[in-house]
């Protein structure tokens, strides 16, 4: 690369700043220019709902080094020799000519820079739904730290606030917590059967019990038709009746920003992102792409997808920046690993959900599997609870999620981690990880996961998810729901019609069973099910099941008797 090679980024949030640091180190004597459209550079937009709710205190920490520094332009300039113009906005591009046009906010200039490389990183832009009302006073979305403001001054303003979010995926949740920590009356709608929609149902409906149970409102299935109000937001008018409101959240999604990708002929892929190669090169040589605007790789599909995230933003920029500036690197894909806190609940996930695994044609093999985060018997252990999804044939793990007030995301990288290395449950089951008990049980969660996988693949265990063993119970099937847990947690919480005999009992009480109807076990967590499924099977009894995740997993409230303790 030439020492006087000139780059130019368009973008200054995430990848952007990313790409002109690392070009910065790589190739010291680079002209390099950054544009930035907004005022406020390289800030970090996950920490906005946390800002709203103050656990971040000052704005100017989202926009912080780890020792303090404000990444502003004469950050950039003294410290990382980029030239930066924030307040100013790229009109089009030339890619034949090499030269971008912009027009600067405060001076309202236009003028032309030329370049020898560019990278977009325009990140992406919310989605606006097209209901009447969308363009009223106090109608947010939250992407940038203008938008945290404004949410920020409702709630300071007023008090306790009536809110409505529209739309309940990960930037929906995640501000519920922040409104709700101000004193604000949140009520969540969707569109689709459930919120979450990275998570399989069997999670999310106990993500969804444990907002409603720190007083939030959700609505799914249900469709917003408009915003009422004068000049201000009064009301949500959906297809399922009116909620009155102070002030409404839009947040449906976000979508690549791709209008000067466009304009200049590059090439835009089926997820609507920027397409580009492994070392985030476009269809255009000298443009390179990188951020919320690109189209990602499913890792296990190798198909691609749209996974705007903050971690992923950085990682491609650091690629773009080592081809740049001639060092070879790649980009592999992405797994779309997720985290984020919900209230008390930690919720993550990795891979293929169990339906997405089936439509790519996988054998699927799916588990449930609630427990401790750390040696039940110490102090502060909390309960996570796990989906698993493998394939049956090549005994892979295709897919993770987690959620509960325990340690998520430990187990999520670790899955992410095996995924990526193509290891099987067989290999995951004997990883040599980290055991005391102040940070996991001895078979640490997703060892025991992995472990209930291989013995599902190799016959040893079959097994109901919730969902069917409540199929069969509203449809009157003949069955026997085998409780096998003490007495004492037997009167805290009941499935309506199930049959009491303690794991210690079993053996001299199989008589009592009639082995011409389907069992049905189940415990806590279903290890003593499972044990005892093996207990009727080894009597004679041929068709038993134990079901997955035992009353831990179970959601259906309604056909309990009587609940007397709440599972947290």
């Amino acid at each position: 690369m030439s020492q006087k090679k000139k780059i130019v980024i368009i973008g200054g949030v995430a990848a952007g700043p990313k790409v002109g640091s690392k070009i910065s180190r790589l190739c010291p004597d680079a002209e390099i220019i950054l544009i930035e459209k907004g005022t406020f550079l390289s800030y970090a937009g996950c920490g906005l709902p946390y800002y709203i709710s103050g656990v971040v205190e000052d704005q100017k920490e989202l926009m912080c080094t780890a020792i303090g520094a404000v990444r502003d332009p004469i950050f950039f300039h003294e410290v990382k020799n980029v030239k930066v113009f924030n307040k100013m906005e790229v009109i089009s591009v030339n890619a034949k000519l090499k030269k971008i046009f912009v027009k600067d906010y405060e001076t309202l200039e236009e003028k032309e820079i030329s370049y020898d490389t560019l990278v977009l990183a325009t990140g992406a832009r919310p989605v606006i739904p097209p209901v009447e009302g969308i363009k009223l006073k106090n109608v947010f979305t939250l992407q940038t730290i203008e938008d945290a403001e404004g949410i920020k001054a409702m709630l300071d303003d007023g008090g306790a606030k009536d809110v409505v979010i529209i739309g309940g995926g990960l930037i929906g949740v995640e501000v519920t917590e922040a409104l709700a920590e101000r004193g604000a009356r949140v009520t969540i709608i969707e569109r689709l059967p459930q919120i979450l929609p990275m998570l399989d149902k069997e999670l999310a409906v106990h993500v969804v019990r444990h907002m409603e149970a720190k007083g939030v409102k959700i609505k799914t299935q249900t469709t917003v038709q408009a915003i009422e109000g004068s000049e201000e937001v009064s009301a949500v008018m959906t297809d399922k009746g009116r909620i009155a409101c102070d002030f409404v959240i839009s947040a449906v999604g976000v979508r690549p920003n791709t209008v000067l990708a466009k304009e200049s002929g590059l090439k835009v892929g089926k997820t609507g992102g920027i397409t580009v190669n492994e070392q985030m090169q476009t269809s255009d040589p000298n443009i390179f792409a990188v951020g919320d605007c690109v189209e990602s790789i499913d890792l296990l599909t190798e198909k691609p997808c749209f996974v705007p995230l903050g971690s992923t933003a950085n990682k491609q920029g650091r690629v773009a920046a080592n081809n740049i500036c001639g060092r070879h690197d790649s980009f592999p894909g992405v797994l779309g690993s997720t985290v984020c806190k919900v209230f008390d609940f930690n919720v993550g996930r990795t891979g293929l959900g169990e339906a997405q695994a089936k439509e790519e044609g996988f054998d699927v093999v799916s588990l449930l599997s609630p427990a401790p985060d750390k040696a039940h018997f110490y102090p502060g252990a909390k309960l996570i609870f796990i989906k698993l999804i493998a394939d049956r044939q090549s005994r892979r793990l295709l897919g993770f999620q987690a959620i509960g007030p325990g340690a998520v995301d430990k187990r999520i990288d670790v899955a992410a981690t095996a995924i990526t290395a193509k290891m099987t449950v067989d290999q995951i089951a004997n990883l040599d990880l980290c055991y005391a008990p102040p940070y996991s049980p001895a078979m640490d969660n997703i060892l025991t996961a992995a472990n209930i996988a291989r013995n599902k693949i190799d016959g040893m265990y079959e097994s109901l998810t919730p969902d069917e063993v409540y199929e069969k119970i509203i449809k009157g099937e003949d069955i026997v729901l085998l409780d096998v847990r003490s007495p004492e947690e037997y009167n805290e919480a009941k499935i309506k019609d199930s049959i009491l005999v303690p794991l210690g009992q079993l053996r001299r009480r199989v008589d009592e069973l009639p082995k011409d109807k389907e069992i049905i076990t189940f415990c806590k967590i279903s290890l003593r099910g499972y044990e005892a499924a093996l207990i009727l099977k080894s009597a004679g009894f041929s068709n038993v099941k134990v079901m997955d995740g035992g009353i831990l997993m179970w959601p259906f409230e309604k056909i309990f008797p009587k609940v007397t303790k709440t599972v947290s």
